[in-house]
């Protein structure tokens, strides 16, 4: 179970009091959901918020002619579905589990009185969000890069989301080439070249299945390092 240490842990959480960390976790609920499960449903009404505590996801939508876009991924600690408690709106997109996760869910209505109380816990939401769209902006903004700089970029993403200290060296889940694809922003055959290329020049390693970015040297010189 999902204590209030653990919740204060997360820097989202960091500011409140035990009181207050007893009131975000009342009633909530843990579940465990497989690889490909569908967690949130785009245009579906928020009720509930959640908290990522093992695994990584996608958050996904789709563009007019049904083309898959990723805008973002969620590592373990990052809370999502959060919005609802701002805009009381329908989803703005799919959350959907690229390994095997552990999920805390939430509910809004102490969370959103908190945010009416609480200045440091407010302050805390929106630099959260302003994280995010930063992420999304400079990730977007490499679409017009080739296609070894888009690749690059999204296994070192990938490798970030899946550790718990942001190594982009970290090993990478072991994940179908379309889903490293789609993160890329890239055909599928055209990621599958480049991710050959790149395991030929020792940029890449594999071990089990789960890819490591052995050589960071081509992201440094790509300016892909935070």
């Amino acid at each position: 179970m999902l204590s209030r240490d653990d919740l204060q842990a997360i820097s989202l959480f960091e500011s409140l009091e035990p009181d207050q960390l007893d009131q975000i976790l009342d009633r909530h609920r843990e579940s465990s959901h497989q690889a490909d499960q569908v967690i949130v449903m785009e245009q579906d009404w928020g009720e509930s918020l959640f908290l990522l505590c093992d695994g990584l996801a996608k958050v996904r939508t789709y563009t007019s002619d049904g083309d898959e876009v990723v805008m973002s991924l969620l590592g373990a600690g990052d809370v999502f579905g959060e919005m609802a408690a701002l805009d009381g709106d329908a989803r703005s997109a799919d959350v959907v589990a690229l390994t095997p996760l552990r999920l805390v869910k939430l509910r809004v209505p102490p969370f959103a009185a908190l945010l009416d109380k609480q200045a440091g816990f407010a302050l805390a939401l929106a630099k959260l969000e302003a994280s995010r769209l930063r992420d999304l902006n400079r990730r977007f903004a490499l679409q017009t890069a080739d296609a070894t700089t888009r690749l690059l970029d999204a296994l070192a993403y990938l490798a970030r989301k899946s550790s718990a200290d942001n190594d982009p060296q970290a090993p990478i889940p072991a994940l179908a080439q379309l889903e490293i694809a789609l993160i890329a922003g890239l055909a599928r055959e055209t990621a599958s070249r480049t991710l050959s290329k790149l395991r030929s020049r020792g940029t890449v390693s594999e071990e089990s299945g789960r890819l490591r970015l052995a050589d960071l040297q081509p992201l440094e010189k790509r300016g892909l390092l935070l």
